[in-house]
């Protein structure tokens, strides 16, 4: 792959189309079962799909919202918005009408992608608010009339309406691609433009990275959402630019069978998702004891210092090693799907116990970092070189340096063009050429970055001691009783914290009975086998960064309850919101 090969995302696309043919591209589930889409057939779908919209009044640079779930749809409605010259603005799922409302008057779309009647509400509902919007393609059957001021159209009607050769704009290089909005972990979410150029330096940057792997004929499983930028370039653009398979799973929920049935070689997630995986893993270990579970435990233990000083290791602990490879590590990589190259995560630091113990497991986990602003990916640990407490060098032609107050800065052809509508914070972001990632850090004499706190999210405390909550929130959440936290101290004596307890724990203590976290926080039992995890975080941490006391939340962290982002990074405005008076109680 090389800098100047396509001149756009969709030349790329339509240059593997002609390259791959009737080899399959796309993988989504029709009844349960997976069915193929093949390069030849997505292409003639998203040329007739970019000519009807361009016969419906898409002009070069109008803006078209895309709400849908990961589908075939999803990558060939994005691509057949480009290719009529328009901008894909993908939004989340779980987003309110009040978000779409946000979106859509902000973005200024006219037109809409939308995949099902239950999204179709919230949006129309946004949409009859903003005169200017006027049609909405339905990727599936409606279940009722649109509003008679909405024109819309079935996804079938729009091809169709394509068949007849239309003229497609040339796209250039510069181009805007996307505007994704941010997800909001500090407020109202900015639209972030990028542009070609931006989205394929970061394919280059993955395939020289991923290069030493032999990148052939390559499978990924995609499940997280395609409206954030992580898995619009990491899900989708780079598996194009490289002529892979993508398959769809249905949800999180379906991820474990759909990694058997997909048998990915390359699998992007979030921190969050790994640290679900590890806990599931340790519980059943639990229940199951005896000899699983020692063995489980040994080639962790095993794994893990063959990891930190391979040098170390006795003979005897070498062969013990080498028959654990096979008794425990490779059924591990079975329930993944057996062939993994490589599991990447991103979106949000990785605790490093964490990555430790899927490395130990015999996983191949590579851990990175980027921003919605940088197209995302700054940087990334090298399969031959991982190192789990950093997110590695940066990407092949991407400059990074720290700011004398610890700021990391980036600069490349990779960057935003700016925020949407947004000069003032769009100067400040960029200011001298540089992107202000607002993350702190420092980067080690072998050029690996390492991320050491959020700007905003530092905790001074009243002693005027600087602390990581995301330090500190990573070590409760290892305890396997301690599903979620939320740290809060700022300007105070001590640090306090909010605890959302393990579903394995509240499973011991509600013996199968419909009771409410709200009530067993009253439990006296309950509330001891909490503290007693946070103690032994406590043990883990200094003086300034232990948690004096808890409260215990009515819920989880969700979606639903707009407590997580859609990619599952807490809320702290959010859950503040609900709960400051609960923790400014615990002074």
């Amino acid at each position: 792959m090389q800098k100047d090969q396509w001149s756009s995302l969709v030349a790329m696309f339509f240059d593997q189309a002609d390259a791959k043919g009737d080899r399959p591209f796309l993988w989504g589930k029709n009844e349960g079962v997976y069915q193929p889409v093949t390069w030849r057939a997505a292409a003639e779908e998203v040329r007739r799909m970019a000519g009807a919209l361009v016969s419906a009044g898409l002009n070069p640079g109008d803006r078209v919202m895309l709400v849908s779930e990961n589908s075939p749809r999803w990558a060939m409605a994005d691509l057949a918005i480009m290719a009529a010259g328009g901008i894909t603005v993908p939004v989340y799922t779980t987003n309110t009408a009040r978000d779409h409302l946000h979106i859509l008057t902000d973005s200024g779309a006219a037109m809409a992608f939308v995949s099902t009647p239950a999204l179709a509400g919230p949006f129309l509902e946004a949409a009859l608010q903003v005169p200017a919007f006027r049609l909405m393609v339905a990727m599936s059957p409606m279940n009722e009339a649109a509003p008679a001021s909405v024109a819309v159209s079935a996804w079938e009607g729009m091809l169709a309406e394509g068949e007849g050769a239309v003229s497609l704009p040339a796209l250039r290089p510069t181009d805007t691609a996307c505007i994704i909005y941010t997800s909001g972990t500090g407020g109202a979410p900015k639209g972030v433009v990028l542009s070609h150029k931006a989205i394929f330096a970061n394919c280059l940057g993955a395939h020289h990275l991923l290069l030493e792997l032999g990148l052939d004929d390559e499978v990924f499983l995609s499940f997280l959402p395609l409206s954030h930028s992580y898995e619009h370039t990491c899900g989708l653009m780079f598996p194009i630019s490289i002529g892979a398979e993508i398959y769809y799973a249905e949800g999180v929920e379906t991820l474990s069978g759909d990694m058997l049935l997909a048998k990915p070689t390359i699998m992007t997630a979030v921190p969050r998702l790994y640290e679900v995986m590890r806990q599931k893993i340790l519980v059943g270990l639990r229940r199951a004891g005896g000899l699983k579970r020692g063995m489980f435990e040994q080639a962790v233990a095993l794994g893990r210092k063959a990891y930190e000083d391979p040098a170390s290791l006795t003979l005897s602990e070498k062969a013990r090693n080498a028959v654990l490879e096979r008794l425990v590590r490779d059924k591990v990589r079975a329930r993944f799907g057996g062939r993994l190259k490589a599991l990447v995560s991103g979106g949000a630091p990785l605790n490093p116990e964490v990555g430790l113990f899927f490395t130990a497991l015999g996983m191949r986990l590579l851990q990175g970092y980027g921003q919605t602003e940088a197209a995302p990916v700054v940087s990334c640990n090298p399969p031959s070189g991982i190192r789990i407490h950093t997110v590695g060098p940066p990407l092949k032609d991407v400059e990074v340096r720290i700011a004398d107050d610890g700021e990391i800065l980036v600069r490349g052809d990779l960057l935003m063009t700016g925020y949407w509508n947004d000069p003032e914070a769009s100067s400040i972001a960029l200011a001298d050429g540089w992107l202000h990632t607002g993350d702190i850090g420092v980067i080690d004499p072998d050029g690996y970055l390492e991320i050491t706190d959020r700007k905003k999210d530092i905790i001074v405390n009243s002693g005027g001691d600087n602390i990581s909550p995301q330090r500190v929130e990573a070590m409760l959440t290892l305890e396997p009783e301690i599903g979620q936290a939320m740290v809060f101290g700022d300007r105070r004596p001590h640090l306090v914290a909010l605890i959302v307890p393990d579903e394995s724990l509240v499973t011991r203590f509600v013996n199968g009975q419909p009771v409410s976290l709200a009530n067993l926080c009253d439990d006296p039992a309950f509330r001891e086998a909490v503290k007693a995890a946070v103690d032994r975080a406590n043990a883990n941490l200094s003086v300034i960064e232990r948690v004096k006391r808890f409260a215990i939340a009515d819920e989880p962290f969700t979606t639903a309850n707009a407590q997580m982002t859609p990619t599952l990074k807490i809320r702290r405005h959010e859950i503040l919101k609900r709960y400051r008076d609960t923790l400014e109680d615990l002074y």
